[in-house]
């Protein structure tokens, strides 16, 4: 009984290494055609490699496509000495099969396995095949975005199968373009006439440079009713594009609105309670800037990491400063706003030039963290990018938290009494002159924070702060000196009025017609859209 167990026991071990031997030998069938293919590439002459080429793009492997878009590359070697075929790379030479970095003496110990214009047709059209049926989503798209600008690649009767099999609805409509562009071509008036229904509307340029080929061949042929539909279809996405140029400015005016929301917050509640011209305001921002490019310094392997650091960082240095100024200068001098003034632009003078001893005149580049790079996209001719809409997000939470701080807390109950009835406010035990320093330290340490949102669109540099000084200064006076509510309100405005007016009228002019509409502006309401009650506005 135990022998027949044990000869049992042996047949069954037999027939799984039998079957496991298939298994593996049926595993490597797809590279052993690829790679007897790459063999026989390296002797044969260019007629012989033109139907090993129209072999090799139908070869059912999943490194098929990888060798096909090294070979139209020009990417693809081989060893004299063993005729392993090899990728050469800009810094290293690996086994295309086995992916081995290969080391050689010399140059010469590789030669090229050549391709020509004819081999580079097949070559492109297989791939285009085998990406267009390709089980991935995105690689479907980007091969379907691809064939817009070669349409050639991928012959009629492909491309109809690939929309039948297509499940994807955004990888569909792309193919249905690229359909379009190819009717274009067809002999038939309705069948081209079609085609120009197909593209009308998309905003993928390829279409829109295919539709003016289009144009210029049929006003050459007097087709004029051909050229009518297709210069229709041009004006129809050319009037998409304004409307997309329109939404990008705006997004870009809010942007530059959040930064100025950053740079005048600190302005607006400093000039608030003390009724103090701060010239020395946009350094403050500069130092927050340099603030964040020292924190990346000191943690160069964790940029992400380092930009939140840099945000307290930031608020401290200048808030310190700025208590620093109050505390030594502006103190002696209220009362007296022409002498402040002089005095604090003497300050902006100082803090630039100790800048520029400590790092050189020189502008240092911030790194962008992984996370706020790159563009998210709205439609092929509307991309936005991330660094901007957090910059957006970051102003809004900054004011919030600002408001939440002056409501809720008892700092924010003096400040405000202070604003409202500085002697009520003293008579009360408030010392308005810690108030003061204080609320000089916010302020400052606000605008450092604008200066680490900036440091992520700009470069940093000693004179950045003066290009917003007086941008926050119009904020200020357009929104109500001392309300947080018109600060919004005015920086986002300014903000994108600048953006909307650029195009039209040039970046100096825009800024022009800005201050031209703020000093009218003004005449009407001194104190600003939302004025703001008790001393400040006694002020005016």
């Amino acid at each position: 009984m135990l022998s027949v167990f044990r000869q049992v026991m042996l047949y069954l071990a037999v027939l799984c290494c039998a079957v496991n031997a298939h298994a593996a030998a049926d595993s490597m069938k797809p590279d052993t055609e690829l790679h007897a293919l790459a063999q026989q590439l390296i002797d044969a002459g260019f007629r012989e490699k033109k139907a090993l080429t129209e072999a090799l793009v139908e070869i059912n492997d999943p490194k098929t496509l990888e060798f096909s878009q090294v070979m139209v590359n020009g990417d693809l070697y081989y060893r004299k000495d063993d005729r392993v075929v090899v990728i050469k790379g800009e810094d290293k030479i690996t086994s295309f099969f086995n992916g081995e970095v290969i080391e050689i003496a010399s140059s010469r110990d590789i030669k090229k396995i050549s391709v020509n214009n004819s081999l580079r047709t097949i070559l492109r059209s297989g791939i285009a095949r085998l990406q267009i049926f390709s089980p991935v989503a995105s690689v479907r798209k980007q091969a379907a975005v691809n064939l817009l600008k070669s349409a050639d690649d991928i012959d009629s009767v492909t491309l109809s199968r690939a929309m039948a099999e297509e499940k994807n609805s955004e990888v569909k409509d792309i193919l249905s373009l690229v359909q379009g562009i190819k009717s274009l071509e067809s002999g038939d008036s309705a069948t081209r006439l079609a085609g120009i229904d197909a593209l009308a509307g998309s905003l993928y340029p390829d279409v829109r440079g295919a539709l003016a080929n289009f144009v210029r061949a049929a006003e050459s042929d007097g087709r004029a009713s051909e050229v009518k539909a297709a210069t229709d279809a041009l004006e129809k996405i050319e009037d998409l594009l304004r409307v997309n140029a329109v939404i990008e400015n705006l997004y870009f005016g809010l942007a530059l609105g959040a930064v100025l929301l950053l740079a005048a917050i600190g302005l607006a509640i400093t000039f608030g309670v003390m009724g103090v011209i701060n010239m020395a305001h946009g350094e403050m921002i500069m130092l927050g800037a340099y603030t964040t490019y020292v924190v990346q310094q000191l943690m160069p392997d964790h940029i992400g990491l380092s930009l939140a650091v840099a945000i307290p960082a930031a608020f401290l240095v200048s808030g310190l400063v700025g208590v620093a100024i109050e505390r030594g200068v502006i103190r002696h001098l209220y009362g007296r706003p022409l002498e402040t003034l002089l005095a604090t632009f003497g300050i902006s003078l100082v803090l630039q030039q100790a800048v520029r001893s400590i790092f050189s005149p020189l502008n240092r580049e911030v790194a962008t963290p992984d996370w706020m790079a790159g563009t998210f996209m709205i439609n092929p001719a509307l991309e936005l990018t991330y660094n901007r809409l957090y910059i957006i997000i970051f102003s809004l939470v900054v004011l919030a938290l600002l408001a939440l701080v002056l409501k809720r807390t008892l700092f924010g109950l003096q400040m405000r009494a202070v604003t409202m009835n500085r002697p009520m406010a003293s008579s009360m035990g408030i010392r308005t002159g810690w108030v003061d320093a204080l609320t000089f330290g916010l302020g400052s340490g606000i605008a450092g924070i604008a200066g680490v949102a900036l440091s992520q669109l700009t470069n940093v540099g000693p004179n950045m702060g003066q290009a917003y000084i007086i941008d926050s200064f119009m904020v200020v006076v357009f929104g109500g000196v001392g309300n947080l509510w018109g600060t919004l309100v005015g920086a986002m405005s300014l903000g994108v009025v600048n953006k909307l007016l650029e195009p039209w009228a040039g970046a100096v002019v825009a800024k022009i017609l800005v201050l031209v509409f703020i000093i009218l502006f003004i005449q009407k309401r001194p104190r600003g859209l939302f004025a703001l009650k008790g001393r400040a506005a006694d002020m005016g």
